[in-house]
């Protein structure tokens, strides 16, 4: 398995026919390199790589309280496998740390892929009380699990990304949703110029179509894409639309 800079990832080299900038993907919290459905694990033609986050899956260490903390970490994983640019693919508070490396890292991002994702990702103070807690938190990943899907999804999808979440040391996820909650970058989104798609699941209830349309308004660069019968996990919902729409984007920068 390899591992660098501490952080587990997971290469597809296109099929053998791998071609342009290598595509990086940032999971949310509580999540994995799995909660990249294969067909975007596996975009044939390009060059994957998909990680799981310190103190995610199979990374060692603990995580951050922090986008930043995260942006910084990922800055030194791309040094120590020696790739200079990337096109950094983002679900959620994975989209927050593509936002944080286009903004903080500009010479290391070539393009950005937002899925589901916002320029501030409030979490609700019930929710964080509910995941510190020993007691109570499955059922604070039970709650999360159930909005995170839309109501026609597959009940054995729901049950697997609910077992994957409640995995996640306490600690990690408690600190993954702290970091949400303190992000924000609502008054710097102008200041990104390179290639954005921003996609959406059209009935995410996690972060709303409008969290989508304001990237895609304010980011000077930036298309949207909104992707029906799914919610935030748009991904795992319809992984067909999310592949086929990340595939033209890439394309269109090569």
């Amino acid at each position: 398995m390899p591992v660098a800079a501490d952080i587990y990832y997971h290469v597809y080299d296109g099929g053998g026919d791998g071609r342009g900038l290598p595509v990086i993907l940032l999971h949310g919290a509580g999540g994995m390199h799995l909660s990249w459905p294969s067909e975007v694990r596996r975009l044939k033609g390009f060059n994957i790589f998909a990680l799981d986050l310190p103190g995610h899956g199979k990374s060692a260490g603990a995580g951050s309280q922090s986008i930043t903390g995260y942006a910084m970490r990922l800055a030194e994983w791309m040094q120590a496998i020696q790739i200079s640019r990337a096109v950094w693919t983002g679900h959620s508070m994975g989209s927050a740390i593509a936002l944080t490396l286009a903004l903080d890292f500009p010479e290391l991002v070539s393009a950005l892929g937002l899925i589901g994702g916002g320029a501030r990702l409030r979490v609700a103070p019930d929710l964080l009380e509910r995941v510190s807690l020993p007691a109570t938190f499955q059922s604070g990943v039970d709650g999360v699990t159930r909005a995170s899907f839309a109501d026609s999804a597959p009940a054995q999808l729901v049950q697997q990304a609910a077992k994957r979440m409640a995995d996640t040391r306490q600690s990690v996820l408690h600190g993954d949703f702290l970091a949400c909650d303190a992000f924000d970058v609502t008054d710097r989104l102008g200041d990104i110029h390179c290639p954005t798609w921003v996609a959406c699941g059209a009935e995410d209830r996690m972060t709303p179509v409008r969290y989508s349309q304001y990237l895609a308004d304010q980011i000077p660069t930036a298309r949207l894409e909104i992707i029906p019968n799914a919610g935030h996990m748009v991904m795992l919902e319809q992984p067909q639309a999310v592949a086929m729409g990340l595939r033209d984007f890439l394309t269109t920068i090569q």
